[in-house]
């Protein structure tokens, strides 16, 4: 099955999606990244995001920090636990495991990595590569870019990777054909906006005509601008999207905001 053949269904013109991010989980739900425990940080951030009026919630990767499987299961468990009741889609970080996010993945938990929605559509991009750093292979880019032409709808594209440097350390683990990819989005006419992760931290660019927005993490964040590796604990992070086109004669509205779950 090709990467974009499983889809989602929502019929109506607007919806309103949630983006988390970077949750770095442990096989122990006690565990801690730079001394926060993570599972508590993404755990108040579903609570908050379950007072939201949300169609769905895209996970933005790098979902363990310790490469276990029972990270991924306490993933699973803390959703169940939460208020949270739509569906969690998710794309891939450099320290997840593709084949362990599949296993994790039914009932609330969608591997569909296509979104119709009517009038337009949401493309979950794979960015994982062999190393840290990002890769969208040219395969995964030809389908990208096939989807687009026969769709002919608006989309909005979310991966894990930065495509653009953000000027800091986490540079050389960025997306390395994050232009490539840039000029896909802009040729085909139909994207304008590309949300990742990654970075934790708020950072907005602009590539031609694509808007280039990054969410905070859930876990910690990484001092913006800073050669060497900075964490800091402002608490947990996601990003609200309202994404709206009521006429199709018009183009995609794209809304979002940052929000902040302060210690």
């Amino acid at each position: 099955m090709a990467w974009f053949d499983e889809v989602a269904k929502f019929n109506t013109p607007q919806l309103r999606l949630a983006h988390i991010t970077d949750c770095h989980l442990f096989c122990d739900i006690d565990g801690e990244y730079f001394a926060v425990n993570t599972a508590k940080h993404f755990s108040s951030a579903l609570t908050h995001m379950a007072q939201q009026p949300l169609d769905a919630v895209i996970f933005g990767g790098d979902l363990t920090q310790d490469h276990s499987f029972e990270s991924y299961l306490l993933f699973a468990q803390l959703i169940a636990d939460s208020p949270l009741t739509c569906p969690v889609f998710w794309v891939p970080g450099n320290h997840d495991e593709i084949s362990l996010m599949l296993r994790i993945s039914g009932g609330q938990i969608k591997s569909a990595k296509r979104l119709i929605a009517s009038g337009f559509d949401i493309l979950l991009v794979n960015s994982k590569g062999p190393t840290p750093a990002g890769w969208v292979s040219e395969q995964h880019i030809n389908e990208l870019s096939e989807v687009l032409a026969t769709s002919q709808q608006p989309a909005v594209v979310f991966c894990h990777h930065n495509p653009l440097p953000i000027n800091g350390y986490l540079d050389k683990h960025m997306l390395e054909n994050g232009p490539q990819l840039l000029n896909v989005l802009h040729n085909s006419g139909l994207v304008n906006h590309l949300f990742h992760g990654h970075v934790h931290n708020d950072y907005q660019f602009k590539f031609r005509s694509v808007d280039i927005l990054s969410t905070p993490a859930s876990s910690v964040q990484f001092t913006k601008h800073s050669i060497d590796w900075q964490q800091q604990n402002m608490g947990a992070s996601y990003r609200l999207i309202t994404l709206e086109r009521l006429n199709t004669a018009e183009p995609l509205c794209v809304k979002s905001e940052l929000i902040w779950l302060n210690e």
